[in-house]
């Protein structure tokens, strides 16, 4: 492997975060549908690493669970960044180490991109990932030379009254050299108040050797914010929502009311799509050109076709085909296939079934384990009997029948093509096709039967 274009990503997030007051690991709290650390890993990998280690400590398990394709390090006491990275020695090679931080979920692939083109046509054994604020407290300062070099970071207790008032702060990003960071690594002493290893101490080992040390200042400071606590990750989450809403917005979807719109990073959505205030779209979600979502509807991880409109409702893990409608206060829970120009109406509830083209269920249905089929009409009130009180069963409503109001089908059991089930009817059996199923008493009236049993009230 070439090792000027080798890259390895060694990520940091093996802290407790005790300022999240959580039972779980700081970096698996979530922004936008993904763990903080899940969108450093995805930032690694779009700007083009080549390999990724992350090291891990408190709730290691849990984090592991979370990631895919990664290679891992364990930190079992957590003495420092400098340390963090020596767990991942035996991963560096003589390509370039990026490090990054777990719980900097801001950071865009473009910035990496555009730090290791810096680092290659400056000829930089290691550059620093840095950032102008206005205020700079708390922040390690970076010192340059005339040739604008860097010669030192100096942490904010040991600045003097001139280096504090330096705007440029370190990120505690990094881009290596990975042998030099090797040899740098065994140097490293903890002779410090917190006796602790420091990555910025590696900086100076460089210096001390006369390598060639750079800074890449980033434009929006936004991208290096840390998370610390909840106060913290909630102005993340805004900071995300945003960028995730102009993007969209920039690619032609109209979103009526941002403010009011939750779009998470893994939702993909056409051009010419319209999102109508209070909406929140999760997951894998896949909305295609010019569907209608909204107003107040939640969506994730479905696909939802060309034209759909959706009104008032939550749909989970659904197929939905061209041009149908749902809502609106309708249920859509996991495992449903519907198809296309079909209509879910109000206070309709579907799960894990198959709902054919041209159907509809126009208000206040359940299908439960179904598979209705093409032009199929179930009127108000009708109830899949899905249930028996240790298993559930199917029911298959075929092409072009029709199911009257408050008809209870009880599985499993086959309604044939072109049948009609009357109104009121507990269908306990299947029905042939082109049939007629009616199962209810024969209505009878007893005249005089209230004023007899004296439930009569005259009127004053």
């Amino acid at each position: 492997m070439n090792s000027t274009s080798y890259i390895l990503a060694v990520i940091l997030a093996a802290g407790e975060g005790k300022r999240m007051y959580s039972k779980k690991p700081k970096v698996l709290h979530e922004i936008c549908g993904k763990s903080m650390v899940e969108h450093v890993v995805d930032c690694a990998r779009e700007a083009g690493t080549s390999d990724i280690v992350v090291v891990v400590g408190h709730g290691a398990s849990q984090v592991k669970d979370k990631l895919e394709t990664v290679k891992f390090a364990y930190q079992e006491q957590q003495l420092g960044t400098g340390h963090a990275v020596m767990m991942a020695e035996s991963y560096i090679t003589s390509g370039d180490v990026l490090v990054l931080y777990g719980d900097t979920p801001l950071l865009t692939p473009e910035t990496i991109i555009k730090m290791q083109d810096f680092h290659r046509q400056g000829g930089f054994d290691a550059t620093v990932l840095t950032a102008e604020l206005d205020n700079p407290f708390s922040y390690g300062r970076i010192i340059r030379d005339a040739e604008g070099k860097v010669v030192a970071i100096i942490e904010e207790r040991d600045a003097d009254a001139e280096q504090k008032k330096i705007k440029e702060i370190n990120s505690g990003i990094y881009l290596f050299n990975g042998l030099f960071l090797k040899d740098a690594l065994k140097e490293l002493k903890n002779d410090n108040n917190q006796n602790e290893y420091y990555l910025t101490d590696v900086i100076k080992i460089f210096n001390e050797r006369n390598l060639k040390v750079g800074a890449y200042r980033i434009e929006n400071p936004e991208e290096i914010m840390g998370v610390n606590n909840r106060l913290q990750l909630s102005q993340a989450a805004s900071i995300m929502r945003r960028r995730i809403l102009e993007n969209h917005m920039l690619n032609g979807v109209t979103i009526v009311d941002p403010q009011n719109t939750y779009i998470d990073a893994g939702v993909k959505i056409e051009r010419d799509v319209t999102i109508l205030p209070g909406c929140m779209i999760k997951g894998n979600t896949y909305i295609e050109e010019d569907a209608v979502i909204g107003p107040y509807t939640t969506i994730s991880d479905s696909h939802i076709g060309k034209g759909v409109n959706i009104k008032n409702s939550v749909v989970i893990e659904n197929r939905i085909g061209e041009g149908t409608t749902v809502g609106p206060f309708a249920y859509l829970r996991p495992g449903n296939v519907i198809g296309k120009q079909a209509k879910i109406g109000d206070f309709v509830e579907i799960k894990n079934s198959n709902f054919g083209d041209y159907s509809k269920a126009s208000h206040l249905t359940y299908v439960g384990d179904g598979d209705v089929g093409k032009g199929v009409n179930l009127g108000c009130g009708v109830v899949f009997v899905n249930y028996d009180g240790k298993k559930k069963h199917r029911t298959k409503i075929e092409d072009n029948s029709f199911v009257g109001c408050n008809v209870n089908l009880v599985a499993p059991l086959v309604v044939g093509k072109n049948s009609y089930i009357a109104a009121g009817t507990t269908v306990t059996r299947s029905v042939p096709e082109e049939s007629l199923a009616i199962g209810r008493a024969r209505q009878e009236n007893i005249e005089g039967w209230v004023r007899r049993k004296g439930l009569v009230k005259e009127e004053e």
